[in-house]
């Protein structure tokens, strides 16, 4: 099942800024080599549905590092059938706006 998981994750406790356990999390999701974006809110990841739940598994540990407790928001799009959803979502928005313009 192809699957596009959209995660925000951090630590309780450590301090005023999260930057640093977030990067943490970032890097595990881009060293995984699955198809991957951050923003400011989110790092969102695509691919079958064990290889991406267990990145963001790795995620949050790493977030986690020195924290006794972690946050995460998740939201996910499980579907068949679809490959290069990061992007061919995003791109049939861009059309419809292009048609409202």
């Amino acid at each position: 099942m192809s699957t596009i998981v959209a995660f925000s994750v951090s630590p309780l406790g450590t301090g005023d800024s999260v930057a640093p356990a977030v990067a943490r999390a970032v890097k595990v999701v881009r060293e995984s080599g699955l198809p991957n974006e951050t923003s400011a809110m989110f790092t969102t990841v695509e691919g079958e549905w064990d290889e991406v739940m267990e990145v963001v598994r790795r995620a949050v540990e790493a977030a986690g590092e020195g924290a006794d407790r972690v946050s995460m928001t998740l939201k996910a799009d499980v579907r068949k059938g679809v490959t290069d959803g990061l992007h061919s979502k995003v791109e049939a928005v861009e059309r419809e706006l292009d048609g409202l313009r």
